[in-house]
């Protein structure tokens, strides 16, 4: 398939990364003529210099001949002109990134629909409803569901006092029958391990496991010695798109809600939207202002500002006075495998985010046997749902003599409306959907996987 890829920066990178890596054809467009020579030098892409929302650009890059057109440069504006000069070449599907929430206030569907495109993202969105998860999935550190919503890959931080420490991979493993989770892959410092039944869970690990939802507080409770439940009391720090929406969310959820943002106008207008939320003019820097708030007493600390350096600082900053948990969205991919050291829960990264939906409708969309898929924050790790084919050798094969690559493991198989645990007994049946993890090192084997 040709891909052209409008805007090289966060995501346009992430996306030229992952798509080019699986053997796409990717064309990188952009003004910055010295980025994209460092893109060409590292990735394998066609770099073409200049607008996105320029024919004669387009024309230039080969958008006769594309298949997938993604725009998703900083402005909503050269997206959308872009996406729409494309509709002239008949490009299959557009994609476009869109910040403006006046795009959003009648539902995407409609602007999708005027438009011509077929996928409208906004970063800001997304970001607050992967917020929303992780609040009602308190004690995973990431998450990510399948099957409809049936089935929940979740990570957790392995800390000395859970139950789980210390135990092996098989003692975990004889457990599954009762509680229905399965252990899929292990982070250790930068490594990823797809465990064996000899492995050791150790203080520090992130432990990367497949349940039914149903099954989430059980497990939880068996492994961790506690359930996820609603904080009680929450502080934002930043009133941008993000900090607002969640918290008109938590209201709603009757949330104790304290809202920090440095703009005094800004904290008007907030003031006023929202019902419940104390809204304070603070940076979320000040040790004094936070503690005359109580965020010692603070389930849950979420820092969204523009700021990279304000989030992680004020992250660090509450966590050192006695908050619970910390949520912390970082934009420069670089900090992200310094975090955990520091102490920092959970980072979200707006890239990824976004990145992980275009990458979900495009492997939906491209006919394939792919129904989802989701990146994983921090390591070299994905999860596809991938479903069987109605083919006769795969029909009632057990699990164990289909050839799968070496960093790879089935977590969960959905068979219709039920979920199912696996072990390398059970037997497939035809468009069974597979949710299967695996590292980078495997992605080929795993893509080819039914190619028989």
């Amino acid at each position: 398939m040709r891909i052209m890829i409008v805007g090289a920066g966060m995501i346009g990178q992430h996306l030229s990364e992952k798509l080019s890596g699986e053997g796409q054809e990717v064309v990188l467009v952009d003004s910055d003529e010295k980025k994209l020579r460092r893109l060409e030098r590292e990735l394998n892409v066609m770099p073409v210099v200049g607008s996105g929302a320029s024919p004669r650009v387009l024309e230039k890059a080969g958008i006769e001949q594309t298949d997938l057109f993604i725009a998703v440069t900083d402005s909503d504006e050269i997206n959308l002109i872009a996406c729409i000069i494309s509709r002239q070449y008949k490009v299959k599907t557009r994609i476009a990134r869109v910040r403006n929430e006046d795009f959003y206030a009648q539902g995407t569907s409609r602007v999708e629909k005027t438009l011509g495109i077929d996928l409208v993202i906004s970063p800001d969105l997304a970001m607050t409803e992967e917020i929303l998860r992780l609040i009602t999935l308190s004690q995973a550190v990431e998450v990510a569901e399948f099957g409809h919503g049936q089935v929940d890959l979740l990570g957790y931080q392995a800390k000395a006092e859970h139950p789980c420490v210390g135990s092996t991979l098989a003692e975990l493993r004889d457990l599954q029958n009762t509680y229905h989770f399965l252990v899929v892959a292990i982070t250790r410092g930068e490594t990823t391990i797809i465990p064996r039944g000899d492995d050791k869970v150790e203080v520090g690990d992130k432990l990367y496991l497949v349940a039914r939802r149903p099954d989430v507080p059980l497990v939880e409770k068996l492994l961790f010695a506690t359930t996820s439940r609603l904080p009680r009391r929450v502080f934002i720090i930043g009133g941008g798109t993000i900090g607002a929406r969640v918290a008109s969310q938590l209201e709603q959820l009757r949330i104790e809600v304290r809202l920090l943002e440095q703009d005094a106008k800004v904290c008007e207008r907030l003031a006023e939207q929202l019902e419940n939320t104390v809204v304070l003019n603070s940076d979320g820097l000040e040790a004094h202002d936070l503690l005359e708030e109580d965020i010692d007493q603070a389930d849950l600390v979420i820092a969204v500002t523009n700021s990279d350096t304000t989030n992680i600082l004020s992250s660090l900053l509450a966590k050192h006075h006695g908050a619970k948990k910390c949520i912390t969205l970082i934009s420069n991919p670089g900090f992200v495998p310094m975090l955990g050291k520091l102490g920092i829960d959970v980072p979200l990264s707006p890239r990824q985010v976004a990145a992980n939906m275009i990458l979900r409708y495009v492997r939906r969309d491209g006919g394939g046997r792919v129904v989802s898929v989701a990146s994983l924050l921090g390591n070299d790790a994905e999860v596809v749902e991938m479903k069987v084919p109605d083919h006769d050798q795969f029909v009632d094969l057990p699990l164990k003599h289909l050839t799968f690559p070496y960093g790879s493991i089935v977590g969960a198989i959905m068979r219709g409306h039920q979920t199912i645990i696996p072990t390398g007994d059970t037997r497939l049946a035809p468009d069974d959907n597979l949710i299967i993890f695996f590292t980078s090192d495997a992605e080929q084997g795993v893509a080819s996987l039914f190619d028989k």
